[in-house]
């Protein structure tokens, strides 16, 4: 049977953008906390909780992903919450210490500005074990041996967002006692944190303890804040209107469809966007001209750099069951405008005797052979700034991949260009990107720094 009284916390973790929500119910009644877009897993938490949803809580205005809320909100009536100093068109605006009863627990909102101007984080209480809080939901704010990026406002508002960023950790967050269990907004890998560990659990007192930027002072943390690099993807600013005007409901959005070549030819030649996600070698062999290449693990970090909310999308994938997971991470992004996919893949377009393009490939053996045998190549390195400090290939530039369309200038068109990255798969889209953009001969490195690496080739630092 069922213990009333009982206390359920799931955390749900949508890969790529490394996003963690949370399901909590007690006795029930139940909340979730920073809902992802396809929302049904809530709806199937709380039914196998026996729990009704009560609260919605969003920790802040997301900039990564379109929140979940108003999903849920279609299905069953609950109320919504978010921090204050936004012109929310839905939900309830907050007040910093307001109270909420869920079952046995007590939830009480904090707010912590310093990520964003009107971050919340949640601490939770049990009222059947005492007054201290069991739990705290952090958002942006604290994670997992990292603290959130002060930078979304831009540098003059650095100072300012760092201090309140350092005034709500120590001042808010940490004062409810080393014994609360720390539930931040993302994991290792998201661009809302610079060095967010691996590990999935902590606590108040072990971040307190271990965590590098909580061992620095006031100035030196706002300082180190000031100086720490993130990168701004352009697709930030649609999650951010989406998330206070509310995105459109998926049960409005038309499914994207199967397309014949022909068919799927005419809406390339009218402009729409074409999004292949099949591996490097794979596309490297043959694909439709003006192609990004963006695979499929890379999809949720790298599509919203390159790909735009005007233009059709259609979809070239090597497996048909590789479909639902590339929507799913096109939509929590808010691509709402994929037209459809190329049935048959790449093998359909040319058999139809449609033009491919394809691209060079090189090996780390042949990229050391071309370097020692003085033969002229421009070597572009497209790993993030963290990566390149740890060691570069000598006389090789360095662009980010999510920048390089915009800096374009910096790529001679009349040399060979060779691009590399960690493992070969950023390297791949920057490639596909120099197609788009007419550089001719182009080579992607295959293996690229991990493979340079495991050959004992030198590396410049």
């Amino acid at each position: 049977m069922k213990e009333v009284n009982s206390m359920i916390l799931k955390r749900i973790k949508s890969e790529g953008i490394a996003h963690i929500s949370y399901f909590l119910a007690s006795g029930n009644e139940a909340c979730v906390i920073d809902p992802r877009r396809d929302a049904k897993i809530y709806l199937e938490k709380a039914w196998k909780a026996q729990a009704n949803i009560k609260y919605i809580f969003e920790t802040h205005r997301n900039e990564d992903y379109v929140i979940g809320s108003l999903e849920i909100a279609e299905n069953i009536d609950v109320d919504i919450y978010h921090g204050p100093g936004l012109d929310w068109k839905y939900g309830t605006t907050l007040e910093d210490g307001q109270e909420f009863e869920l079952g046995n627990l007590k939830i009480i909102a904090i707010h912590t500005p310093g990520h964003t101007d009107e971050s919340m984080s949640y601490a939770v209480y049990d009222t059947t074990s005492g007054e201290n809080a069991v739990m705290v939901f952090t958002g942006d704010a604290l994670f997992v041996d990292d603290t959130g990026r002060t930078d979304m406002y831009g540098p003059e508002e650095d100072r300012r967002m760092a201090k309140n960023l350092y005034n709500s950790i120590f001042n808010k967050i940490l004062t409810l006692g080393d014994q609360a269990i720390l539930l931040p907004a993302h994991g290792a890998g998201s661009v809302c944190g610079a060095s967010i560990s691996e590990r999935e659990h902590s606590t108040l007192g072990l971040e307190r303890k271990q965590n590098p930027t909580l061992q620095k002072d006031k100035e030196k943390f706002i300082d180190f804040k000031m100086n720490e690099h993130h990168y701004f993807a352009p697709y930030f600013r649609m999650m951010e209107k989406y998330n206070l005007e509310g995105a459109p409901l998926l049960k409005d959005l038309p499914r994207f469809r199967p397309m014949l070549a022909g068919e799927f030819r005419k809406y390339v030649n009218q402009g729409a966007t074409v999004l292949d996600m099949r591996n490097p070698s794979d596309f490297a062999g043959a694909h439709i001209e003006g192609s990004y290449n963006i695979w499929l693990e890379g999809l949720a970090s790298f599509a919203g750099w390159t790909l735009s909310y005007e233009k059709p999308i259609l979809l070239v994938v090597k497996d048909f069951a590789n479909l639902n997971e590339a929507h799913k991470h096109l939509l929590r992004l808010g691509y709402d405008n994929i037209e459809g996919y190329l049935v048959g893949g790449i093998t359909s377009w040319y058999s139809s005797n449609f033009p491919v393009n394809s691209t060079e490939l090189l090996t780390a053996i042949t990229l050391k052979e071309r370097i020692d045998s003085n033969k002229e190549t421009f070597i572009l390195d497209v790993r993030s700034i963290e990566e390149r400090n740890e060691g570069y290939i000598e006389n090789s530039k360095h662009i980010y991949v999510g920048n390089l369309e915009e800096r374009l200038d910096e790529v001679p068109k009349d040399k060979p260009i060779a691009t590399y990255c960690g493992n070969g798969s950023r390297a791949s889209l920057a490639a596909s990107i120099l197609d788009r953009n007419g550089y001719s001969e182009v080579y992607t490195v295959l293996g690229s720094m991990k493979a340079w690496k495991n050959a004992g080739y030198p590396i410049k630092k």
